[in-house]
């Protein structure tokens, strides 16, 4: 097998990922990243089902378990902070995640293990973003921001939802490869307070609101904001300045109760603030002649599942081992990738639109049907169980074995 060029758009955790497979067998690997340092930041994520097995096999399990969040599960808490129901993780080292994985981690912590994992055999480039690219027989010719250009034989999109590699290889009259869900969502850190603590804490207010918090250490506390509205007003904030998206979520959230005020005021002064619409990616294009979409660029699961990072590692896992068994023909080796993945995509990409309904209630009947419920499942340990007796693998789904990696057990 000859040694291919590969560039990877995106250096978050889908592409590192790739790179590392990649790399161990060989190929030469150049992953481009449009922010001027690693973009070591972010929220909370974690690693679920075949994720885990993934990086297993990278041997990474022991590095990653060493920078784990110490989050013991999640309540659901009412105005008062009285939890109506709590759900343990599930640490037994048996079974499925619940809400809480055993592996959650900060983003910017496991992009720093995959950087330090990959970055003395893979040419890491900041600062620079692919601005367009022509595709030949054999191979694809990539102009960079900075005025340069290079030929590479495979270009591999993992640049997020929003990916122009995959807008480049759609259609022209393809309709947007958007499904919306009608949610957005808010996050940001503010100081940690005696009151916080090693659990999750979800509080619903009327009008389909929902706020969050999570300690990820001693100084500091994740605030969420979720807001169930498919308005065109609420549609354009994402895409809004920063301050006006600041106070469209003060305005919203101003009378929700619990500690919004607090989550509000911290809102004002802090440095991690991040707004998004929570929609999933489908498209039938997952590749074009020698490029491919990987992760969030080509199928992101969206948040309410929880697998948008296992989708990364195990998309990752699959496309390097298909790479590997067909580097000659990789229009082959693509499609492959495709009919061996979207099984497990499928799986994951299920949230049902009543699921979504009845976890953001629009009025206080609804909020209190959803106390009700969850406290009687919780005080039943029905979740825990159910996870502990359930498989680790997602919807059945089997990681496939490719003998060309070394695989750590």
């Amino acid at each position: 097998m000859a040694p291919l060029k590969v560039l990877i758009c995106g250096g978050g955790c889908g592409g590192p990922t790739l790179a590392f497979w990649l790399s161990q067998t060989g190929h030469h690997v150049t992953v481009v990243e449009r922010f001027p340092a690693l973009r070591a930041s972010g929220a909370q994520i974690d690693l679920r089902a075949q994720g885990i097995q993934v990086v297993k096999r990278m041997g990474l399990l022991d590095t990653i378990r060493s920078k784990v969040v110490d989050e013991e599960g999640m309540s659901l808490v009412d105005s008062n902070s009285r939890a109506k129901g709590t759900v343990l993780a599930n640490k037994s080292g048996k079974g499925a995640q619940t809400v809480t994985s055993e592996y959650e981690i900060m983003r910017g912590d496991l992009v720093r293990v995959l950087y330090d994992a990959t970055k003395d055999k893979v040419e890491y480039i900041f600062g620079v973003t692919v601005e367009h690219f022509e595709q030949y027989e054999d191979r694809v010719e990539v102009h960079f921001s900075d005025g340069r250009s290079d030929t590479f034989d495979l270009l591999v999109g993992a640049d997020g939802q929003g990916s122009r590699i995959r807008k480049a290889i759609l259609p022209a009259d393809t309709p947007e490869p958007y499904k919306r869900l009608g949610v957005y969502m808010a996050y940001w850190f503010v100081p940690r307070t005696e009151g916080d603590s090693n659990f999750a804490k979800a509080y619903h207010a009327t009008g389909s609101r929902m706020i969050m918090s999570r300690s990820h250490n001693a100084s500091d506390t994740q605030a969420y904001f979720t807001l169930r509205d498919d308005s065109e007003e609420t549609r354009s904030i994402p895409k809004a300045p920063i301050e006006q998206q600041k106070e469209f979520w003060a305005q919203r959230f101003k009378n929700a109760g619990w500690q919004a005020d607090r989550f509000i005021e911290g809102m004002k002064t802090t440095k991690d603030f991040y707004c998004q619409e929570i929609i999933q990616v489908k498209t039938d294009t997952w590749y074009k002649n020698r490029v491919v979409l990987l992760g969030d660029a080509g199928y992101c699961p969206s948040p309410f599942t929880g697998m948008g990072t296992t989708a990364s590692f195990v998309g990752a896992y699959v496309l390097a081992g298909e790479i590997n068994r067909n580097s000659e023909n990789l229009p082959e080796a693509f499609a492959n990738y495709k009919k061996i993945l979207k099984p497990f995509i499928e799986e994951i990409h299920s949230v049902s639109p009543t699921f979504i309904r009845l976890f953001l209630p629009e009025t206080q009947l609804g909020i209190s049907i959803l106390h009700f419920i969850f406290g009687i499942l919780c005080y039943l340990r029905i979740p825990e169980f159910a996870a502990r007796f359930s498989s680790e693998e997602r919807g059945g789904w089997k990681l496939p074995d490719y003998s060309e990696f070394e695989i750590h057990q």
